[in-house]
């Protein structure tokens, strides 16, 4: 195992099932995507297990538990981080998981609702 890598399980959440085990050198958040064996999945939880050496814990491995979903369109970076749609209308939840209350799916840029903030 390289230094930098962690390895990761995947887990899909609905129904319950194990998709694999990998090696990541990035650190996946809730609300990043994830390809793995040709189809797209969001992370939704990410959970650490570690193990007590000579005293110390150490990461051991991550759990990924993710759903299928299609990659976005439409992102704005917002203080450091991706979020969906278009960050200057007024509706957006600047949340990586969720575009806004009054259009979740999309697309921004044909939303009647949109109003620059």
């Amino acid at each position: 195992m390289e230094p930098d890598s962690l390895p990761t399980e995947v887990i899909l959440t609905h129904p319950q099932q194990f998709l694999g085990s990998i090696q990541l050198d990035w650190n996946p958040q809730p609300g990043n995507y994830l390809d793995l064996q040709g189809q797209t999945y969001a992370v939704l939880e990410r959970r650490h297990r570690y193990q007590l050496k000579s005293g110390r814990y150490r990461l051991e491995n991550i759990a990924l538990y993710v759903q299928s979903a299609p990659r976005p369109s439409e992102s704005t970076l917002v203080e450091g981080r991706w979020v969906l749609g278009d960050a200057t209308c007024r509706f957006n939840a600047r949340s990586e998981l969720i575009r806004c209350a009054v259009n979740p799916d999309g697309p921004c840029h044909q939303c009647r609702f949109f109003e620059p903030g």
